[in-house]
């Protein structure tokens, strides 16, 4: 099973007193980081619900914001005119002076300190997280139900560039034992024309002594051993219940390391070709894998 690191969920609930909304948006982060934003009164929960979060979430960046209404019609948030408007006088003062236009919407002030304050009529109740938790959960559900079907989306694709890299494994294993009787025949050829016109002679035992070497030089077949055995992991690791996205990543570097040993044996123009369409595919894999938890 592998889940996205890209999603949203958002939920909503109300007690007779408080009615929340909470929406989640991940994006992919080889840690997992929480963002979370609501109203000053409810901030001081964010470590209770970075904490249901790492429940459910091990990787990738979350955004969560917060919105909560008092049902007793006293305001949760309130405006402060002095600060404000002490801003904005200040602001327009030094646009004079440097001759720069200042700031066009009150709205953009909004956030600086001391313009919107908690009201002090109504603060955070020890009774208010269960409703928060609640909905909080509610919204990861769905997180958590759209990065699965992103995840599925995920596995299709990687079966098939993985399907691919084992083609192209299995043309290279062929073509291999090929390389060294290709090169017995050149360099045979080779000695041949070079003596044809000199009283030189030359023995098979100096053509095997040679040929010897260059079979060491570019035999490949533990690199084409160990290439198939981390595809084979790549199908075992779809089958556990946890995302495995760390693992998948490892794959990738353990899968590039052989390939590109392959290549700089190979000494055959056939093997070569295999060998960049094997690291094309291998990029190809990387871009998904960066966004699976």
């Amino acid at each position: 099973m592998l889940l996205s690191m890209t999603g949203h969920g958002d939920a909503t609930g109300q007690s007779e007193s408080l009615s929340i909304s909470v929406e989640v948006r991940s994006v992919n982060n080889r840690h997992l980081k929480v963002s979370f934003r609501a109203p000053d009164a409810f901030l001081a929960l964010e470590s209770q619900v970075e904490k249901v979060v790492r429940q459910r979430v091990s990787r990738g960046s979350l955004y969560i914001n917060m919105h909560v209404q008092r049902l007793d019609d006293q305001p949760l948030n309130r405006l402060h005119d002095d600060v404000l408007r002490s801003y904005w006088e200040h602001l327009t003062e030094l646009g004079r002076e440097l001759a720069a236009k200042p700031a066009d919407n009150l709205g953009q002030l909004l956030d600086l300190p001391g313009v919107v304050d908690a009201g002090a009529s109504k603060q955070l109740e020890e009774s208010d997280w269960p409703l928060v938790e609640q909905v909080l959960g509610a919204a990861l559900d769905k997180l958590q139900t759209f990065r699965n079907q992103e995840g599925s989306a995920m596995v299709r694709d990687l079966r098939e560039l993985f399907a691919g890299i084992e083609a192209h494994v299995v043309q290279i294993a062929d073509r291999a034992p090929n390389v060294v009787r290709d090169y017995r025949e050149r360099i045979r050829q080779r000695l041949t024309d070079l003596t044809a016109d000199v009283d030189i002679q030359w023995t098979d035992s100096d053509l095997i002594r040679e040929l010897s070497l260059f079979a060491d030089r570019c035999d490949i077949t533990e690199e084409i051993t160990r290439l198939r055995s981390h595809l084979g992991q790549f199908e075992s690791w779809l089958q556990v219940n946890e995302s495995a996205g760390r693992k998948l990543d490892f794959l990738c570097q353990e899968l590039f390391r052989e390939i590109n040993t392959i290549g700089s044996k190979a000494n055959d123009i056939t093997l070569s070709h295999h060998v960049v369409e094997v690291k094309a595919i291998i990029e190809k894999i990387r871009e998904i894998v960066q966004n699976v938890e």
